[in-house]
């Protein structure tokens, strides 16, 4: 047993409820990074909702009018089947990207300007843009060239806020903003505890909240 789960133990058998924790070891959920197009939002621990609870989120866009952006962490329960009959697609994850619009696709990538219409979120970071251009380039790409020269995500909906309800849910300590985390962790797939790795990325009392566990009862 690590120090850190040690010490999750004695924290639970000492005040029963996480939540308080939290305000009796002054933890609270906040950092002093700022948030902007391009950053990561990491859930609160305790936020008690079916498409947020420990999720990190890519905020492709942030304005005073809206906000946009896609849940990395949560994922379906099958692969990418639509474009079955493309090779290099038939081992892609697709993820659900937020509540809004499920029955649209929408795609991250690495390819920038190679990829007509597409969005820059930041640098070495891209939304949408021609998406048969997208598969004429999979198509051509070897498979083993797949995740190292390019790198796509695909996402079926996606998050959005209205003007001010992302900053009130910031105020409300709902979620901390990131700008630290790299653009590989960002596009990949294989992070089976995104949420956890990305708070921890964060050091000081926010590696200790990453250990947490999702029921009081289970440490």
């Amino acid at each position: 047993m690590t120090k850190l789960e040690i010490q999750n133990k004695v924290l639970v058998c000492l005040y029963g409820r996480r939540e308080i924790i939290m305000k009796k070891l002054n933890l609270p959920f906040i950092n002093n990074q700022i948030l902007r197009t391009g950053s990561l939002l990491i859930s609160d621990p305790f936020l008690d909702d079916p498409y947020f609870k420990r999720s990190v989120v890519l905020i492709c866009e942030h304005s005073q009018e809206s906000s946009f952006g896609f849940v990395l962490n949560n994922y379906t329960e099958h692969k990418y089947f639509p474009f079955s009959e493309i090779e290099p697609l038939q081992e892609m994850q697709l993820a659900i990207g937020g509540p809004v619009d499920h029955d649209k696709l929408f795609y991250i990538h690495n390819l920038g300007s190679k990829i007509p219409g597409a969005q820059k979120i930041k640098n070495g970071l891209y939304f949408g843009g021609d998406f048969d251009v997208l598969i004429e380039l999979l198509k051509n790409e070897p498979i083993e060239n797949i995740d190292t020269n390019i790198s796509v995500r695909f996402f079926c909906g996606y998050s959005g806020w209205d003007e001010k309800q992302l900053d009130e849910e910031m105020q409300e300590h709902s979620w901390i903003a990131v700008n630290n985390i790299p653009n590989e962790i960002i596009l990949s797939t294989n992070e089976n505890q995104l949420w956890k790795k990305c708070l921890a990325l964060q050091g000081d009392k926010f590696e200790l909240i990453s250990n947490f566990p999702l029921n009081p009862l289970d440490n």
